[in-house]
């Protein structure tokens, strides 16, 4: 015989046991964050270059800095993937502008450039100027060490100063007084063995190679733009990646900016002093 029993009477009976079964089910599946996309963004690939705290290889030859730590966690965010690789950053520019690369890092925007690439930022900086403790007292200054046709100086080649320290490079230029170099190790090199008198670098460049005894007893380092505020940006391709791609990485820069992850990688490579120098807090993102 069936017992047929009221739905009203079912009800009552079964409430708890769906209850405890949509109870269950919310402890046992984790919430997942949702994607900043309903697309994925796709594979781009992106050239790293070596640059002092930005990308560095450790002692365990492993790269490790800044640029890798923004990068990966840009990746997590945006839901892009990134192929990456190592280039000069001579390199990067000629790949960029020629379209057979996507995307590189810590890139300053130039009317130039800007035909060819859009821009992201998230950190700035400053130029600061290195020179031998034994440099004349007369030639520390940006219009003594000009004046003194003795004194040389080295620069990373297609890098930009600002303003002020790019007008006083092509005066050096003109006069054959700067040796521009294809990488940062090889300025060091040529400071290092007194073939150039100064160097222009930037803290996340220099501020690792300070630890070294022989550097901090024989250089000083001179502020002569101090209101210079150089941005650094996300290089992305115009031609290669579409608005939308461009759009998810922007989002996930911004969101890495108002929830602190980008000081935070800033404050592990080069400690919280020199963290807060280089936050990016231009509103106009």
């Amino acid at each position: 015989m069936t017992i047929i029993i009221p739905v009203t009477r079912a009800l009552k009976y079964l409430r708890p046991l769906i209850a405890s079964i949509l109870l269950s089910s919310l402890v046992q599946t984790p919430v997942q964050a949702a994607p900043y996309t309903d697309a994925p963004c796709g594979s781009l690939s992106l050239a790293y270059y070596e640059f002092g705290a930005l990308f560095y290889r450790t002692q365990d030859a492993v790269y490790a800095g800044i640029d890798k730590d923004v990068v990966e966690e840009l990746e997590r965010r945006s839901t892009c993937h990134f192929r990456t690789s190592i280039e000069s950053r001579v390199r990067i520019w000629s790949q960029l502008s020629n379209n057979t690369l996507d995307m590189s890092v810590s890139g300053i925007a130039t009317p130039e450039r800007k035909k060819f690439a859009q821009f992201i930022p998230y950190f700035s900086t400053r130029n600061y100027v290195l020179v031998h403790k034994d440099t004349p007292m007369a030639a520390q200054t940006m219009e003594g060490f000009l004046a003194n046709p003795a004194l040389q100086v080295a620069v990373v080649k297609s890098f930009q100063h600002g303003p002020v320290y790019d007008a006083w490079l092509d005066k050096l230029r003109a006069q054959r007084r700067l040796h521009e170099a294809a990488d940062f190790a090889t300025v060091m090199h040529l400071f290092s063995i007194n073939r150039v008198h100064a160097v222009l670098a930037l803290p996340t460049a220099f501020q690792p190679l300070l630890q070294q005894k022989q550097l901090v007893d024989t250089t000083l380092v001179l502020d002569w733009s101090p209101s210079d505020r150089i941005v650094h940006n996300l290089i992305v391709s115009k031609e290669r990646v579409n608005q939308a791609q461009f759009e998810h990485l922007e989002k996930a820069m911004r969101s890495m900016r108002e929830d602190g992850s980008l000081h935070k990688i800033f404050r592990r490579h080069i400690g919280d002093s020199l963290a807060k120098e280089i936050t990016y807090t231009d509103r106009k993102f």
